[in-house]
């Protein structure tokens, strides 16, 4: 069975292209994150002769179902076009990793004491310090997860 590359869903196929330059995403408007063609292609979960060869935007917004997008109009990816569930898409799941590289869920950090979490945060540090992170490809936001980790123990109190 071959794969279409053909976009499926009014997001994939339509976009404007004021938001598109700008940066903003086809299907929420926000402004995107720039992500490496490297990220798309390690989480795509469609056919890599499907993805363009251009710039792409990483989509934040909780309920938006797209994940990254092209700036130049081309494609978009939405939460089923990807191999990992996404953080920023799931964030009141306890279930969904917050640290892709040594596969941290939310749930970890919310059942777990004041300590425990700082020796999350110490091996997640670890971790990076030792080289053994990739996050540029893990990581569907394309960068470290540090910051989602901080600021989900500050929302949570």
């Amino acid at each position: 069975m071959s794969q279409s590359c053909a976009g499926s869903s009014s997001a994939e196929t339509t976009c404007h292209e004021t938001r598109v330059q700008s940066g903003m995403c086809p299907a929420c408007g926000a402004k995107g994150a720039p992500v490496s063609i490297q990220t798309v292609q390690a989480l795509a979960a469609i056919s890599l002769r499907c993805l363009p060869s251009t710039s792409y935007q990483f989509c934040h917004t909780p309920h938006c179902p797209v994940v990254y997008y092209c700036t130049d109009n081309a494609q978009t990816l939405t939460v089923d076009q990807v191999r990992e569930r996404v953080y920023q898409k799931e964030t009141g799941q306890p279930d969904v990793f917050i640290c892709y590289c040594f596969r941290y869920r939310a749930s970890d950090l919310q059942r777990a004491t004041v300590a425990e979490n700082e020796a999350i945060i110490a091996d997640i540090r670890a971790g990076i310090a030792a080289g053994q992170c990739a996050c540029e490809l893990r990581n569907p936001q394309g960068s470290c997860c540090l910051g989602n980790v901080y600021r989900a123990l500050r929302d949570q109190g």
